[in-house]
């Protein structure tokens, strides 16, 4: 009888010792060869804020609605308060029972909603927008002119959304937020892609440096077509964040990238540079929003090798799917 208790025991921790490490970070991983990570095989990005509008308003700002598995993400939250409320509401959409959310960076633009969304959603359901992922440094001091101006909207709105009820979750790496879907945090800057403005300063360990947004990230889902990546600005480089992304997931063609790059101001060097690089990647769909800039998303198109349905400026309501492509709508095709 002891015997056999034993090796019923023996049995059971074995059985555990192979379970809890697939459940590590609360996510399931397929076991086998190569420990295989989940891939998304339904996807819906769904843009909710941006400057060209067919449907609902438009505005100098970015957000997005990724539904990947079931799984729904708000990425970003648009410039004014109530632009993705009202968009939202144009496009038959119900964020409601939206849990989490991405803040690709701390400018105004792409934070401006989230304290409408949060109060104005949890209404209807106290969880909706209520948990909000960034990258580390997003909080820290910024100051703007030649006086050093300090711009403190970050600590206030982080103190209201807390007020709410709502939780902020900070990233200082790489993490997968549901199975397929990654978020990026912090990208190295391998490249020069200078993709900010230079006139405002960020309070660090080092003391007071260029603010050069550092906490920059975007969100990669993993697919079997190739990865898919979604950036509000891209401040980090484009070229920078496709690289990092295939490192931290896996070297696979990128199926598709979609949102603001931050090309609008990019001379002729910088957008043949930046397209030989995606041609590089395999870059098969582009959608260029917000501070992509009309004209670099042209230039993308021919100097990648794109074409009219695979390469198009994104316009409020516009979507993308695994299974059709991009749907730019009418005005945007």
């Amino acid at each position: 009888m002891f015997q056999k208790r034993r090796l019923q025991v023996y049995l059971a921790l074995w059985f555990v010792s192979l379970v809890i490490p697939a459940f590590e970070g609360g996510v399931t991983h397929a076991e086998g060869s190569g420990n295989v990570r989940p891939r998304v095989k339904a996807l819906k990005v769904l843009i909710l804020s941006t400057m060209l509008a067919e449907k609902g308003v438009g505005e100098w700002g970015f957000a997005a609605l990724v539904e990947a598995d079931g799984n729904r993400i708000l990425f970003d939250t648009g410039r004014f308060p109530d632009t993705v409320l009202k968009n939202v509401q144009s496009l038959g959409v119900d964020l409601s029972g939206i849990t989490e959310v991405v803040l690709s960076h701390h400018h105004y633009d792409h934070t401006g909603g989230l304290l409408t969304l949060r109060r104005e959603l949890s209404r209807k359901n106290p969880k909706a927008v209520s948990r909000t992922h960034v990258a580390k440094g997003i909080f820290l001091d910024r100051y703007s002119g030649a006086e050093n101006k300090k711009d403190s909207e970050m600590a206030s709105k982080k103190a209201d959304y807390e007020a709410t009820g709502g939780v902020f979750v900070q990233h200082d790496r790489p993490a997968e937020v549901f199975p397929g879907v990654w978020l990026t945090g912090p990208v190295p800057r391998r490249h020069p892609e200078r993709n900010w403005s230079g006139d405002r300063k960020i309070e660090t360990a080092e003391g007071l440096v260029e603010d050069n947004i550092p906490e920059d990230q975007s969100l990669v889902i993993d697919t079997d077509q190739g990865l898919v990546i979604l950036s509000g600005c891209g401040h980090a480089g484009i070229v920078n964040t496709v690289e990092y992304s295939r490192d931290v997931v896996r070297q696979a063609p990128i199926h598709a990238a979609l949102g603001g790059f931050h090309l609008f101001s990019a001379d002729e060097n910088h957008l043949e540079w930046t397209s030989s690089k995606l041609r590089e990647f395999g870059l098969g769909h582009f959608v260029g929003a917000h501070c992509t800039g009309l004209e670099a998303v042209y230039q993308i198109r021919d100097r990648a090798r794109l074409s009219r349905p695979t390469c198009v400026v994104g316009a409020v309501g516009a979507s993308f799917t695994l299974e059709k492509g991009i749907n730019p709508l009418g005005l945007a095709r």
